[in-house]
Protein backbone atom coordinates (compact mmCIF):
# COMPACT_ATOMS: atom_id res chain seq x y z
CA UNK A 1 0.00 0.00 0.00
CA UNK A 2 1.20 3.42 -0.69
CA UNK A 3 0.12 6.99 -1.06
CA UNK A 4 1.94 9.21 -3.53
CA UNK A 5 1.33 12.96 -3.34
CA UNK A 6 2.07 15.48 -6.07
CA UNK A 7 1.23 19.09 -5.21
CA UNK A 8 0.25 21.40 -8.06
CA UNK A 9 1.84 24.84 -8.17
CA UNK A 10 -0.99 26.41 -10.16
CA UNK A 11 -3.86 25.64 -7.75
CA UNK A 12 -4.52 24.40 -4.19
CA UNK A 13 -4.81 20.77 -5.33
CA UNK A 14 -2.75 17.65 -4.74
CA UNK A 15 -2.77 14.60 -7.02
CA UNK A 16 -2.90 11.62 -4.67
CA UNK A 17 -2.25 8.15 -6.05
CA UNK A 18 -3.65 5.32 -3.94
CA UNK A 19 -2.01 1.95 -4.60
CA UNK A 20 -2.95 -1.43 -3.21
CA UNK A 21 -0.67 -4.38 -4.00
CA UNK A 22 -2.08 -7.73 -5.15
CA UNK A 23 -0.96 -9.32 -1.88
CA UNK A 24 -2.62 -6.62 0.20
CA UNK A 25 -5.76 -6.90 -1.95
CA UNK A 26 -5.86 -10.60 -1.05
CA UNK A 27 -6.27 -11.55 -4.72
CA UNK A 28 -9.51 -9.58 -5.04
CA UNK A 29 -11.08 -9.22 -8.47
CA UNK A 30 -12.25 -5.65 -7.76
CA UNK A 31 -11.20 -2.86 -5.43
CA UNK A 32 -12.92 0.43 -4.71
CA UNK A 33 -11.82 3.50 -2.83
CA UNK A 34 -14.42 4.81 -0.39
CA UNK A 35 -14.12 7.77 1.94
CA UNK A 36 -14.96 11.35 2.77
CA UNK A 37 -14.45 12.28 -0.89
CA UNK A 38 -17.14 9.77 -1.98
CA UNK A 39 -19.55 10.48 0.88
CA UNK A 40 -18.83 6.94 2.12
CA UNK A 41 -20.41 4.53 -0.35
CA UNK A 42 -22.74 6.85 -2.23
CA UNK A 43 -20.26 6.80 -5.13
CA UNK A 44 -17.38 4.35 -4.55
CA UNK A 45 -14.46 4.91 -6.90
CA UNK A 46 -13.40 1.85 -8.87
CA UNK A 47 -9.66 1.30 -8.84
CA UNK A 48 -7.82 0.14 -11.96
CA UNK A 49 -6.42 -3.38 -11.77
CA UNK A 50 -2.92 -3.64 -13.20
CA UNK A 51 -1.46 -6.69 -14.97
CA UNK A 52 0.51 -7.64 -11.84
CA UNK A 53 -2.70 -7.66 -9.76
CA UNK A 54 -2.11 -4.32 -8.01
CA UNK A 55 -4.87 -1.72 -7.91
CA UNK A 56 -4.35 2.02 -8.39
CA UNK A 57 -6.35 5.24 -8.55
CA UNK A 58 -5.33 8.91 -8.69
CA UNK A 59 -7.53 11.69 -7.31
CA UNK A 60 -7.23 15.46 -7.23
CA UNK A 61 -7.85 16.52 -3.62
CA UNK A 62 -7.95 20.01 -2.13
CA UNK A 63 -4.95 20.96 -0.02
CA UNK A 64 -5.04 21.83 3.69
CA UNK A 65 -7.54 19.03 4.25
CA UNK A 66 -7.69 15.66 5.95
CA UNK A 67 -9.61 12.79 4.34
CA UNK A 68 -10.65 9.48 5.90
CA UNK A 69 -10.87 6.48 3.58
CA UNK A 70 -10.80 2.68 3.25
CA UNK A 71 -10.54 0.14 0.44
CA UNK A 72 -13.52 -2.09 -0.36
CA UNK A 73 -12.46 -5.43 -1.85
CA UNK A 74 -14.92 -7.39 -4.02
CA UNK A 75 -17.75 -5.29 -2.59
CA UNK A 76 -17.64 -6.99 0.81
CA UNK A 77 -14.28 -6.86 2.61
CA UNK A 78 -12.83 -3.64 4.07
CA UNK A 79 -9.09 -2.94 4.21
CA UNK A 80 -7.07 -0.02 5.58
CA UNK A 81 -4.00 1.50 4.00
CA UNK A 82 -1.19 0.77 6.45
CA UNK A 83 0.96 3.47 4.82
CA UNK A 84 -1.66 6.13 5.65
CA UNK A 85 -0.71 9.38 7.37
CA UNK A 86 -2.88 8.54 10.39
CA UNK A 87 -5.86 6.49 11.57
CA UNK A 88 -9.12 7.71 13.10
CA UNK A 89 -11.83 5.68 14.82
CA UNK A 90 -14.74 4.94 12.50
CA UNK A 91 -18.17 6.20 13.48
CA UNK A 92 -19.48 2.80 12.32
CA UNK A 93 -18.16 -0.32 14.01
CA UNK A 94 -14.98 -0.74 16.00
CA UNK A 95 -12.36 -0.40 13.25
CA UNK A 96 -10.25 2.62 12.32
CA UNK A 97 -10.30 4.51 9.03
CA UNK A 98 -7.13 5.41 7.15
CA UNK A 99 -6.35 9.13 6.90
CA UNK A 100 -4.51 11.07 4.22
CA UNK A 101 -3.43 14.64 5.00
CA UNK A 102 -2.95 17.02 2.12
Amino acid sequence: MSLKKQYLKSKPVCKVTFRLSAEEAKNADEASLVGDFTEWDKQPLTMKKLKNGDFTLTLNLETDQEYQFRYLLDGKMWENDWAADDYQPSTIGSEDNSVVRI
